[in-house]
């Protein structure tokens, strides 16, 4: 199988092309296309297979991380968006839950109404009404009124719609019907029902997630067909597949019909090629650290797995989501983060980006800001001759400007400065390590940090030195880690069932037909996808909760049918599930299962790695470009160090040197400082061992 991974970002576009039969791999970068980032991508595919002969018509698989539908929420530029709700419920997406984001400020944005995804205007109300728990109805659809709010926002301009009655994830029959009436009477309009995207109860939050699915869903079906229709034009034959925030990948025909699964699409193939160099290296406990030109990505995993985001912390922007999401925190932290002075005279860093357009000063497009590559460049931790493999050569000049004009600002020397902005840029990304370590329980110091993306390794040793963590580990495509992250998954797609049953009075039957019933529409639409039985697999879990609480934790459930017996192993692991998350428990306390969840996975071909061979080719002075002069701080002293200059593939295998060393290889540049020491691994990893800050 002959397998190609695209990741665009924010500034390049990662490809990375694998063989599964000859374990080869290829990989390229081009800048991003901003305007149409699919141009970018096929420039960088066509290119990619030219230089290293291989037959665009014979690449089977074509996955893609997408921030399509991410942009359009981060930058508020989606569709206009109507909404047809049951009667009396028009300000729900207004409304929320009577929570602020921060409960003690006067002043502060609340998202979903300074920023509403579907103005006021244009949500519209029809009669209709379902009653909890089994589904009677109370009032039948009135179809004429709903034929109606689709003539008004079809003359108000409205471009998507989405249906969002009260209770139908107990019954979608009313929102099915609501959806065929605006197939008819306004074919044009990207339609979302809340049952088919979110069927669970919180009415706030599953109307928001369609709110947000009919907000993106134009412009990444727009997306997805340029994308489809280039990759036919260039010659490849195969069908596209796209990252989900799940860590699975699901078909292109899917997303564009729920786009709002892929809102985490390229961060979380970042923590899947983390986690996959991990295993490498037998190592399991990671924190998986992608840094790129505008943003940081954060995930952990433990004990080889990741974590889902919990009801509770499942956002996009500040807007409440219910989709499966892995656990990402992202902060405006990267290489093209901008340097400024606010109005207090205080020094900041991000999140402010410059982006690819015009980049830092040091890309010589036009940009005339201070960034995190231009005191990087300044410090000599980047080389101007030795960037992207030598095919991009740094302005040198222009990046001293820049931070030159900088330091007269705050009254400080050049290296002063530069070396004040990766310090404060590494302490905010510290900082956001913290939040989803520390402050959750867990101890950085027993994990290893690993450093990727197109500045992580630039950054990944003075953030682990700064968290405590002994090891830093920089895969063997660092740049493009989370391209390689879409080679390692499979397909995968989630069902879910409001159930609402209490320990005591848990109906089995019932129980075990859902469950049942879930993992058969999840097999036919593998089936569909020609995912053959044996490659299927089913997990079932449920969101449980004492009686009365407000959020659930997330239980696997390891037996085939739920019975008394097994029950209370179940009812036992949350017990201890929930003494670990916080801190006790309540064991006489009833369980609610709330939600019953399967999740299916279809097998798919996954890229392997090669083992590296300690040839005579790979020597210590083959790999030596330089000794030259480079600035770090070390115990509060700023000076320049003697360093060695390096080039990564020609490294020998399993030998230790010591630092300050700066690496370079096509896709990043890594930076070993003094104290430190470093380390080639067979498996192509490099590892870095963290000394005295």
């Amino acid at each position: 199988m002959r397998l190609i991974g695209v990741d665009v970002g924010g500034t390049f576009t990662d490809i990375v092309f694998t063989d599964t039969q000859t374990n080869m791999s290829y990989i390229h970068k081009v800048p991003t296309t901003p305007e149409d980032p699919s141009k970018g991508i096929m420039q960088g595919v066509i290119e990619l297979c030219d230089r290293n002969e291989v037959g665009k018509e014979t690449i089977n698989h074509f996955l893609h991380g997408t921030t399509i539908a991410t942009n359009a929420v981060l930058e508020y530029n989606g569709a206009l968006t109507g909404i047809i709700t049951t009667r009396n419920y028009r300000d729900i997406l207004h409304i929320g839950r009577h929570q602020r984001p921060q409960h003690y400020s006067i002043m502060q944005e609340i998202p979903w109404q300074d920023r509403p995804l579907v103005k006021r205007r244009f949500r519209k109300v029809v009669s209709e009404r379902i009653a909890p728990p089994n589904g009677e109805i109370l009032e039948p659809l009135n179809e004429d009124e709903v034929r109606t709010s689709v003539k008004e926002l079809k003359n108000q301009g409205v471009q998507s719609i989405a249906v969002c009655f009260l209770f139908s994830y107990i019954d979608p029959n009313h929102e099915e019907k609501a959806k065929k009436i605006i197939e008819e009477e306004f074919p044009q309009a990207f339609v979302t029902t809340s049952s088919s995207i979110s069927p669970q109860f919180r009415e706030f939050e599953r109307f928001t997630t369609a709110a947000m699915n009919a907000f993106v869903g134009p412009a990444v079906r727009n997306y997805i067909n340029n994308l489809k229709k280039s990759i036919s034009e260039a010659g490849l034959k195969t069908e596209l597949h796209i990252m989900g925030s799940n860590g699975g990948v699901a078909t292109a025909d899917l997303v564009e019909e729920k786009p709002v699964l892929t809102l985490l699409s390229g961060p979380a193939a970042g923590v899947l090629g983390g986690a996959w160099c991990g295993t490498l290296s037998d190592r399991n406990n990671l924190i998986t650290f992608d840094v790129g030109g505008t943003s940081a990505d954060i995930g952990i995993v433990t004990e080889g797995k990741f974590s889902e985001a919990s009801a509770r912390d499942t956002s996009i922007a500040d807007y409440p989501l219910m989709v499966p999401m892995i656990d990402i925190h992202t902060i405006g932290a990267g290489g093209g983060s901008i340097a400024w002075e606010d109005a207090g005279g205080s020094f900041r860093v991000g999140p402010k980006s410059a982006g690819s357009k015009p980049g830092p000063a040091a890309y010589a497009r036009g940009g005339d800001l201070p960034t995190v590559t231009d005191a990087n460049v300044v410090l000599g931790r980047l080389s101007k001759d030795n960037f992207l493999g030598g095919e991009m050569t740094l302005d040198e000049e222009a990046a001293k400007r820049v931070i030159s004009n900088f330091a007269k600002k705050l009254e400080l020397s050049i290296n002063e400065t530069a070396e004040g902005i990766l310090t404060i840029l590494n302490a905010n990304m510290a900082n956001a390590i913290r939040s989803r370590t520390v402050q959750k329980g867990i101890d950085p110091r027993e994990y290893v940090l690993v450093a990727f993306g197109g500045a992580g390794p630039l950054h990944g040793a003075e953030v682990a030195s700064e968290l405590g963590v002994k090891e830093v580990l920089v895969p063997p495509y660092p740049g493009i880690t989370s391209a390689v992250g879409l080679l390692t998954t499979d397909h995968k797609y989630d069902a879910i069932k409001t159930e609402f049953q209490i320990e005591g009075n848990i109906d089995f039957k019932k129980l075990n037909t859902d469950f049942n019933a879930m993992e058969e529409d999840l097999s036919r639409q593998f089936a569909s996808q020609g995912v053959d039985l044996d490659q299927m697999k089913f997990i079932k879990s449920g969101d449980f909760r004492y009686a009365g609480q407000g959020y659930e934790l997330r239980i696997d459930i390891d037996s085939k049918e739920i019975n008394e017996l097994n029950i209370k192993d179940i009812f036992e692991k949350f017990h201890q599930n929930h003494l670990v998350e916080y801190g006790q428990n309540y064991p006489d306390s009833p369980i609610e299962l709330v939600n019953a969840r399967v999740t299916g996975i279809g097998k798919m071909p996954k890229i392997s790695n090669n083992k590296l061979n300690n040839s005579t080719e790979r020597n210590f002075q083959k790999a030596l470009v330089k000794n030259d002069k480079c600035t770090f701080r070390v115990e509060g002293v700023l000076k320049a160090y003697d360093t060695k200059y390096l080039i990564r593939d020609l490294l020998p295998i399993s030998e230790n040197f010591s630092g300050p060393a700066i690496i370079f290889q096509k896709d990043t540049t890594t930076v070993v400082p003094p104290n430190c020491s470093f380390t080639q691994e067979e498996s192509g990893n490099l590892f870095i061992s963290i000394g005295t800050k």
